[in-house]
């Protein structure tokens, strides 16, 4: 996971300010990770510190076999920190991209 600079809870200088919101502004909103499924599992843990109850959870293929598996994707159970993707057993590996809103 790439880290995205933050700023602290109680404000900071205008140059920090000024980074962040550029940073936003060019689409980097501290939001995308990476999965890979496992062969013959049928879930997946995510792991990630930006999930919560209430976060809708995207996922983008990033090889040809998470492709044809898109529709049988989807996101079980989320808490604090992970949400179980469930996902079709194969003998293959699938590969994801995801993005956090929420």
């Amino acid at each position: 996971m790439t880290k995205f600079r933050t700023l602290p809870p109680f404000g900071a200088d205008q140059r920090e300010v000024a980074e962040v919101v550029r940073g936003v502004m060019d689409g980097k909103t501290n939001n995308v990770g990476y999965f890979t499924t496992t062969v013959t599992a049928t879930s997946t843990v995510l792991n990630d510190e930006r999930i919560s109850y209430d976060s809708a959870i995207i996922f983008t293929p990033m090889n040809e076999k998470g492709a044809q598996e898109m529709a049988k994707l989807w996101v079980g159970t989320r808490s604090r920190g992970s949400a179980i993707i469930h996902h079709a057993s194969n003998a293959h590996v699938c590969e994801f991209m995801y993005i956090i809103v929420g």
